[in-house]
């Protein structure tokens, strides 16, 4: 997917201008800024549309895959200039990705992963594939106004996760002709095809305690010869300073 090729890098250009545009022209000694009870961005909720990149011709995603991630982040503001920091803390990342009509052999005793197409035979209508993990976020971060946390804001980093919980969630068995035969759901769990690490590049744009972000998983989320070499790409909202 092309877009993985500038999705990040235009999100930090968009920083440094915003940055720049802040800078005086005149040399003029800075107000002092009072950062006493400042949240700052401590805490982030994030929801986001995820793409899986990478996929084979024969595999398609269906419907609005997503992430879900909150992170408690801890703020380190330079003594030059507190506009600036550095942000670090823990947190849980998930993905959420649709198939429809595929049976995912997540606990299946084959040599790879294998995304069934299931369509000419009796069958789940919904199939989910939920990766979930502990993640440790990093920033650097660019706030115009960090006393009151309302104005012009900026943040690029990494996040490092190990996984805790891979599994599927099936619903809707139909046949053939897409006549349901039985509403119930079935849940499989496995961690075997799966990389337990997961590196993320990230950056984020907004205002307020709203801002855009943008992520691109550096790893791969199956292993190395066990399925397609996916990477997740995610563009989202997120919530913060609460």
């Amino acid at each position: 997917m092309k877009m993985k090729h500038f999705l990040l890098p235009t999100l930090l250009l968009i920083c440094i201008a915003g940055t720049a545009q802040d800078t005086p022209k005149n040399k003029k000694s800075k107000p002092k800024i009072d950062l006493t009870g400042r949240s700052n961005d401590h805490l982030l909720l994030q929801a986001g549309y995820t793409q899986w990149t990478n996929l084979p011709d024969t595999l398609k995603t269906s419907g609005l895959s997503k992430s879900l991630n909150a992170y408690l982040m801890f703020d380190f503001p330079f003594k030059n200039d507190p506009r600036l920091s550095m942000a670090f803390g823990p947190g849980i990342g998930s993905d959420h990705i649709l198939f429809t009509k595929r049976n995912i052999g997540i606990k299946e005793l084959t040599p790879t992963l294998r995304f069934t197409n299931v369509q000419d035979t009796n069958h789940y209508k919904k199939t989910k594939l939920a990766t979930v993990y502990v993640e440790a976020p990093i920033e650097f971060r660019f706030n115009k106004n960090p006393d009151k946390n309302n104005g012009f804001k900026w943040a690029i980093g990494m996040k490092v996760g190990t996984l805790i919980n891979a599994h599927t969630r099936n619903s809707k068995w139909e046949n053939r002709s897409g006549n349901l035969l039985n509403n119930y759901l079935m849940k499989e769990s496995s961690k075997r095809f799966f990389n337990r690490t997961r590196l993320v590049a990230q950056a984020r744009v907004g205002l307020g305690h709203i801002s855009v972000y943008g992520s691109y998983q550096l790893t791969t989320v199956i292993k190395d010869g066990f399925g397609p070499a996916v990477r997740p790409l995610t563009v989202g909202l997120t919530i913060s300073g609460l």
